[in-house]
């Protein structure tokens, strides 16, 4: 496949180019994910993320073969593993708490990919396009969790017995 194409896949053709591009892509993984949700189920969801994750490897090496730069904010494919895998623990499409847990999941999954704590820090610094992805997986399971621990108390009525 050639690197333009690649790269255009890396960027998520226009969306990379948008103004604050990892909140750009994060929102626009975040509303496709709503729609294979709403259409397909979780079952959708996780298939969409496999495909996303293949493709992302080649799709950030051809980004850097093009442009040599290394985890461009432009490069947002990544974003989108990262948002979707946050979004796996969701309910199912317009069950209570669905609503709440996009916002989030959305939320939770930018301030851990911006603040970086941890172990989301010190996978950024894996090289090539494997911690291009690993920073926002971690991410994404971080966000992923605390929003199963916001639901359980949102559903539960405050934890409260």
């Amino acid at each position: 496949m050639p690197d333009r194409l690649l790269a255009l896949i890396a960027t998520i053709g226009p969306v990379g180019k948008l103004p604050a591009p990892g909140t750009a892509g994060s929102l626009a993984a975040l509303i496709a994910g709503v729609l294979i949700l709403a259409s397909f189920g979780h079952g959708g969801l996780v298939l969409a993320l496999i495909l996303a994750t293949i493709v992302a490897f080649p799709a950030i090496a051809g980004h850097y073969r093009l442009t040599g730069s290394h985890d461009a904010s432009e490069v947002v494919i990544d974003e989108v593993v990262g948002q979707w895998l946050a979004m796996l623990i969701l309910p199912a499409y317009g069950a209570e708490g669905f609503w709440v847990g996009v916002i989030a999941v959305f939320a939770l999954f930018r301030l851990f990919d911006i603040l970086k704590p941890g172990p989301i820090g010190k996978a950024e610094a894996i090289p090539g396009a494997s911690g291009v992805v690993a920073d926002d997986a971690f991410a994404g399971v971080i966000a992923g969790a605390m929003t199963a621990i916001l639901l359980w108390f949102w559903l539960s009525g405050g934890g409260t017995a």
